[in-house]
């Protein structure tokens, strides 16, 4: 029998409150029990029965994806997020943010070896989100009224399969379940504490307000999404695209991230770790979240995110 790629969704029946997990091959969803955190993490008994469900599944199996509501696709106990991962992205807002009289292709030049210096001898740079931020592909984004500096970041997120200490990034892909998508909002005037320079930034406050880490729609299992460092993150805003990069300009790839990630903390099957934003942010194109905005966002393989804002009211 043929094998039939699939990828797993959250999703609720109209009239339901209960949510559930479903097997989605194209435009069919296949209900199955339990939750998505157990699912993964007995994925070695069940991944041969969920294969062979695939492909036997008809074209009228299930139930259409069209009469269900798509939730996020995973429940993570912990949130692992990347700063400073894309070479053009931090490149661009170091001539963004240069000081007065500074020329832009110095700075340029210079951070450029800086980020590669950083690639052969560094390591990245992790923060911790909450999961109560996290929601659906299409809920809408209420844009909290204490400010009007909310900006997108479009990643991919390696969603953990299995416990992962201290392993070595060699073997750090064996602990990855699969690949969703994650719109990072960020509230700019936040990150960096003005009355406590010493501390730095304030990842809490400007990045885990409800509804900021908007997921999904797709959790694709490793084996049917190919090289993580080869696909493609577009977000468009209004229609006009302003990320679109390459997971080939990270810094550090999934690979390391996920190994470094492990050093300090163990990392649970269904936990996510963002890998951090290409370039193209609002503040690189002095354009923040507005008041009805639309934000689509894309990453080959996973499906596409369709989030609507509105101010706080």
């Amino acid at each position: 029998m043929t094998q039939q790629n699939y990828s797993l969704i959250r999703f609720q029946e109209p009239g339901d409150t209960k949510a559930k997990v479903g097997l989605l091959v194209g435009e069919r969803v296949l209900p199955l029990d339990g939750d998505i955190n157990s699912l993964i993490q007995h994925w070695a008994t069940t991944e041969g029965e969920l294969d062979q469900l695939a492909s036997s599944a008809g074209t009228e199996a299930g139930l259409a994806l069209s009469t269900v509501e798509v939730l996020a696709p995973v429940e993570p106990a912990q949130v692992l997020q990347t700063g400073a991962n894309y070479r053009k992205h931090v490149i661009d807002l170091a001539v963004a943010h240069r000081e007065a009289g500074q020329d832009a292709e110095e700075v340029r030049a210079k951070t450029a070896a800086m980020m590669d210096e950083r690639a052969g001898q560094g390591t990245p740079y992790f923060f911790i989100g909450l999961p109560t931020a996290i929601a659906s592909a299409t809920d809408d984004l209420i844009l909290p009224g204490y400010s009007k500096s909310h900006d997108w970041e479009l990643e991919l997120a390696a969603v953990i399969g299995k416990e992962a200490f201290r392993v070595t990034p060699e073997e750090a892909l064996e602990y990855v379940f699969g690949y969703t998508m994650v719109n990072d909002i960020t509230t700019r005037e936040y990150v960096f504490r003005k009355d406590m320079p010493a501390i730095g930034s304030d990842w809490y406050r400007a990045k885990n307000a409800p509804g900021f880490l908007p997921t999904g729609p797709l959790l694709v299992p490793a084996k049917f999404f190919g090289d993580p460092q080869d696909v493609q993150v577009t977000l468009k805003l209004n229609g006009k695209a302003m990320q679109d990069e390459s997971t080939q300009d990270m810094i550090f790839g999934v690979a390391k991230l996920v190994s470094e990630a492990s050093q300090i903390m163990p990392l649970r099957p269904g936990d996510l770790v963002l890998t951090g934003s290409p370039a193209g942010n609002g503040q690189h194109w002095g354009r923040l979240l507005q008041d009805g905005d639309v934000m689509e966002g894309t990453i080959t393989g996973l499906g596409s995110q369709l989030i609507h804002c509105k101010d706080e009211q």
